[in-house]
């Protein structure tokens, strides 16, 4: 299976495709020196595989490799994610 990232800053989305379909997807909204991630989706017939927790980490990394803002987690499914990696929790005061 043939995975691509990318980044639409224009739509405020970060999306995962799977052999060229969209498979998941986090959207979020830019406030100052915030970033709001308010919604994590992923296609019906491809959850349980791990995907929505690859467009976070990818969304996640690439929020921390080029940006200084603070992320906060409104999605349940982010701030799950965050629980899950607290060695990331810097993201959330910074």
């Amino acid at each position: 299976m043939a995975r691509e990232f990318s980044h639409d800053a224009d739509q405020h989305r970060y999306t995962l495709r799977v052999d060229g379909a969209m498979a998941s997807a986090v959207d979020y909204v830019v406030n100052e020196n915030t970033i709001s991630f308010t919604h994590t989706f992923t296609d019906p017939k491809k959850r349980g595989q791990g995907l929505a927790g690859e467009i976070v980490t990818y969304a996640v990394d690439d929020v921390e490799a080029t940006t200084s803002y603070r992320v906060v987690p409104m999605c349940w499914y982010v701030g799950r994610w965050f629980d899950r990696h607290p060695e990331r929790a810097d993201l959330l005061t910074r």
